[in-house]
């Protein structure tokens, strides 16, 4: 008999998105990860764990047969793993070569469009056959699992699960998707990226083994099957107490679902969203994700009961997830005095891209600008000056946005819009750019970014700009897509301009602007602070992950 908790799929719970910081929890689904956690601590309690909270040193002690343990392939030590690396290659470049070799193994060329992989063989049990060929098939069945699918909030679930369980002394691993500027970040072994030299040893044990291997009927995996492959192999050699696996797609097709017996499932919040393979309705997307339950394996989606255990505070204070509800406080000057003389470019990063999460977006946005307002300010020309160090500070507010085609813009939109402003809170501009982010190419942080744009069509952003418009203005401005784009203008007057004075006829004074190129946004940005000092400039970016992370590797170099 299958045992479920809690298995109600209620509107209440139905696309309710997770923030990062815990003060922004919703009480709902704290109490789902809480009580997730009560169940979960008692199973793991059961295989004679013990946790460091009760005084046992458990280092070296994971959940895995110690029998078991000794069949896994030798893996070499740490410091040893990372002299052999350092000897294969002289440069960064090695490190780029398994990007190369990643890339390779991407099927699709964009989302939507189905995979295409050769041979007879389904992809579960393509999955079953490649963790075969790297030894790990019984080793897999023995490590604790918390598998987690859901629309919305999966990744921040399995960022949370982590950092608790690391909080009450256990070694974790977590593997969640995607990633936004570095493959290394869906790996995490102990609250932090794989190193650079464990992730290329134990990436090409795999790429070998595997290539080794091939027939005509079991080709290579591709890229999530890969990236998923990988992630046992990382767990399983680095001998974790427990791994949380984030679900790619869905739930019963998914390669994650190869894990037969996890310690606990979970289901975060559903929504409408990957229709084109979930299904039209909230009960087709719920049977997706309701394939990861497992005979006799308890399973979550929501729980009425919250008594918080102080370790499980600890931990979410902790956690942090990349690109959701993230501040970033732009500052390439290092001294104080020069930081003193310049405008604020603070920007406010999140990946919402539906609309449920697009609601949740303008929330914690609209909240965030008011917390970082004084109270002493006051309004001119409808914008508001707190107060900074004796001196006021013009605060404009800025939307950088785009979306994959697949979504409607007009709904993401006139959501974050709408919920902006009922909280008072108003964009003065809109710059809608192309991500730089290539779907066909897995790149690291170090990566060169694309500088020839001028093969892309922007057809796309376009139409965002008028839909913004027709949101803004009330009315279609029958905006074409020849209007031209800034390619060296400075963007001042673009900004100073208030939008009370925007007219879509004028080409000069708009409410918006496509921009070709991303780097060139940011620049503008950065030095129309330089030479405006009493500006504060708030950018909302959002709408998509990969813009986040685009944006946030940028503002790195």
């Amino acid at each position: 008999m299958t045992v479920y908790r809690n298995l109600c799929l209620t509107p209440e719970i139905v696309g309710v998105s997770f923030f990062h910081l815990p003060e922004r929890l919703s009480s709902s689904k704290l109490r789902w990860t809480c009580s997730c956690f009560s169940l979960c601590m008692n199973g793991l309690d059961l295989t004679g764990i013990k946790r460091l909270h009760s005084q046992v040193d458990i280092q070296g002690k994971g959940f895995i047969d110690k029998k078991l343990l000794s069949q896994l392939p030798e893996v070499m030590d740490s410091n040893l793993m990372v002299e052999e690396n350092k000897k294969n290659s002289n440069d960064s470049s090695a490190y780029e070569t398994a990007m190369e070799a990643l890339s390779s193994l991407i099927t699709r060329k964009k989302r939507g469009h189905k995979s295409k992989v050769g041979g007879k063989y389904r992809k579960l049990e393509r999955m079953l056959m490649y963790i075969k060929i790297l030894g790990l098939e019984e080793h897999v069945a023995d490590l604790k699992i918390i598998h987690v699918a859901g629309t919305k909030g999966k990744g921040s679930t399995c960022t949370f699960c982590e950092a608790i369980l690391r909080e009450c002394g256990f070694r974790t691993g977590l593997f969640t998707s995607p990633h936004l500027i570095d493959v290394r970040e869906r790996f995490r072994l102990e609250g932090s990226d794989i190193s650079e030299e464990k992730f290329l040893y134990y990436f090409w044990e795999c790429w070998h083994q595997l290539k080794k291997n091939l027939t005509d009927d079991l080709p290579m995996p591709p890229l999530f099957q890969f990236l998923t492959v990988l992630a046992f192999k990382i767990f399983l050699c680095e001998k974790v107490d427990v791994a949380i696996i984030e679900v790619g797609l869905g739930g019963t097709k998914d390669s994650t679902n190869v894990i037969k017996n996890p310690v606990v499932c979970g289901v975060s919040p559903l929504g409408m969203d990957h229709m084109e393979a979930m299904g039209a309705t909230l009960r087709q997307i719920a049977s997706h994700k309701a394939g990861i339950f497992k005979p006799h394996v308890p399973a979550f989606t929501a729980d009425s009961e919250d008594n918080i255990p102080e370790a499980f505070l600890r931990g979410l204070s902790s956690a942090h997830l990349p690109g959701r509800a993230q501040i970033v406080y732009d500052s390439s000057d290092t001294t104080e005095e020069i930081r003193s003389s310049t405008g604020d470019l603070i920007f406010y990063l999140d990946g919402a891209h539906s609309p449920e999460s697009m609601e949740v977006c303008a929330k914690w946005f609209s909240s965030a600008v008011k917390d970082g307002q004084n109270r002493s300010s006051f309004s001119c020309n409808g914008h508001v000056q707190p107060i900074i160090n004796g001196s006021y500070k013009i605060s404009k507010k800025i939307l950088l946005f785009n979306c994959m085609d697949v979504r409607d813009p007009e709904i993401l939109l006139t959501m974050l819009v709408n919920e902006c402003a009922l909280s008072g809170i108003y964009f003065s501009k809109a710059i809608f750019v192309p991500s730089i982010s290539m779907y066909n190419k897995v790149t690291s942080s170090s990566s060169a970014i694309p500088t020839d744009i001028s093969s892309k069509d922007f057809t796309w952003q376009f139409n965002l700009q008028k839909v913004w418009d027709k949101i803004v203005h009330g009315k279609d401005t029958f905006r074409t897509f020849e209007t031209k784009i800034p390619q060296s203008t400075p963007l001042d007057r673009f900004i100073r301009e208030d939008v009370s004075v925007c007219s879509p006829s004028d080409e000069h004074v708009s409410c918006s602007s496509v921009v070709s190129s991303l780097p060139s946004t940011i620049s503008w940005l950065r030095d129309y602070v330089k030479e405006n000092p009493s500006s504060r400039i708030q950018v909302l970016v959002t709408g998509s992950l990969h813009l986040v992370g685009d944006v946030l590797k940028l503002l790195q170099r």
